[in-house]
C-alpha cells in the first residue's frame, strides 16, 4: 500500500471517530435536557415501581443500571424496549435489572477490550485498527443489546405460535364440557401449565386483570396486542365477539384452527422447497465433482496414457 493511500485511510478513520464522538455528545447533552426537563415536569424524579438503583445494589450495578437506562433513552425513543420485554416474558425485576446492567456494562467490556488491544498489539497498523475498533464498539454499545431483545421477544412468540393449536383444542374441550370463557381460562392457567407454558403465563397475568375488574373483551384485546401473535389475535378474536355477542363458539373455532393448519402446511412446503434448491446446490458443488471424476476419471486417464505413448 503505497504512503498516500495508507494516510488517505487513516485521514478517513480519524474523520470516523470524531464524528462518531460528535454523535455521541450530542446524544449525551439531549439525554441531559430531557432530563432536565422531566425533573420541571415531576419534582419527585418521575421514579418507577422498581427504582433499581435505590434498591439494595452495589454502587457498580446501580452506575451500570443508570447508564443502562440512559443508552436505552438515546435508542429507544418511541418505547419499544418495554414492548419487547413483555414480549420476551421479562415481567420480574430481577430480569430487567439483568437487562439494565447488561446495557450499561456492554459498552465497558468493549471499549477495554480496544484498550487492550491498543496497549498490547505490536502491529504496524495499530492507530488505524485501534481507532476502526472505536468506531465498532460505539455501534455495538448500541445496536447489539437491541438485536439480543428482539431475538428473545421473536424466540418467545414463535414458541407461543407453537402453543396456539393446542390452546384452541382445550378451549373446544372446555367449552362443551359447559365452561364460560373466564372459567375455561382459568382452568387453562390452573391445569395446563405444562403444556402451554407461555401462554399459561400470560392468561395467569390477564386473569388477575379480570378478577381485579377489567373487562374480559378489553382483556383479551390487549393481551393480543401485546403479543402481536397472528394466529393468537385471531383466536382471542373469536373469543371476544362471542363473549360480547353470543353464539356458537366450537364452529368459529375449528375453522380457525383448519385455517391455521393451512396456513402452516403451506409454510412446511415452502421450507421443504428452499431446503430441496438448497441440497441441490450442495450435491451440485461437492458431489457432482467428485461423482464426475469417479466415472470420467478413468477414461481421461486411458485418454492422457494413449497420448502420450504416441508422442513417444
Amino acid at each position: 500500500m503505497s504512503p498516500n493511500a495508507f494516510a488517505g485511510i487513516v485521514a478517513a478513520a480519524i474523520v470516523v471517530f470524531i464524528l462518531a464522538i460528535a454523535t455521541l455528545v450530542w446524544l449525551l447533552l439531549r439525554t441531559r435536557e430531557e432530563g432536565v426537563l422531566r425533573r420541571r415536569i415531576d419534582p419527585q424524579g418521575g421514579k418507577p415501581a422498581h427504582d433499581f438503583a435505590a434498591s439494595g445494589t452495589t454502587p457498580i450495578v446501580a452506575s451500570m443500571v443508570r447508564g443502562g437506562k440512559a443508552l436505552e433513552r438515546m435508542v429507544d425513543t418511541q418505547g419499544e424496549s418495554n414492548l419487547l420485554m413483555l414480549q420476551a416474558g421479562w415481567r420480574s425485576a430481577q430480569a430487567r435489572l439483568f437487562w439494565y446492567v447488561f446495557q450499561g456494562a456492554l459498552p465497558v467490556v468493549l471499549f477495554g477490550l480496544v484498550l487492550a488491544f491498543w496497549t498490547f498489539s505490536q502491529s504496524p497498523r495499530r492507530m488505524l485498527l485501534g481507532l476502526l475498533l472505536v468506531v465498532v464498539a460505539a455501534i455495538l454499545s448500541f445496536l447489539a443489546p437491541r438485536w439480543v431483545l428482539r431475538a428473545a421477544a421473536e424466540r418467545r412468540r414463535k414458541a407461543i405460535q407453537h402453543e396456539v393449536p393446542l390452546f384452541i383444542h382445550l378451549l373446544v374441550l372446555l367449552f362443551e364440557s359447559g365452561l364460560s370463557t373466564r372459567q375455561a381460562l382459568s382452568s387453562i392457567v390452573r391445569e395446563s401449565g405444562g403444556v402451554l407454558p407461555e401462554l399459561g403465563l400470560e392468561f395467569d397475568i390477564a386473569l388477575r386483570q379480570i378478577e381485579a375488574g377489567a373487562d374480559i373483551g378489553e382483556t383479551l384485546k390487549n393481551v393480543g396486542d401485546l403479543l402481536a401473535v397472528e394466529d393468537l389475535t385471531t383466536v382471542l378474536g373469536v373469543l371476544r365477539q362471542v363473549e360480547r355477542y353470543g353464539g356458537e363458539l366450537r364452529e368459529p373455532l375449528l375453522e380457525t384452527l383448519s385455517v391455521i393448519e393451512e396456513r402452516r402446511g403451506y409454510e412446511i412446503r415452502e421450507r421443504v422447497n428452499l431446503l430441496s434448491g438448497r441440497m441441490t446446490v450442495v450435491m451440485v458443488l461437492f458431489f457432482f465433482p467428485a461423482l464426475l471424476i469417479f466415472i470420467a476419471g478413468p477414461a481421461f486417464m486411458g485418454i492422457i496414457k494413449a497420448l502420450s505413448n504416441v508422442a513417444h
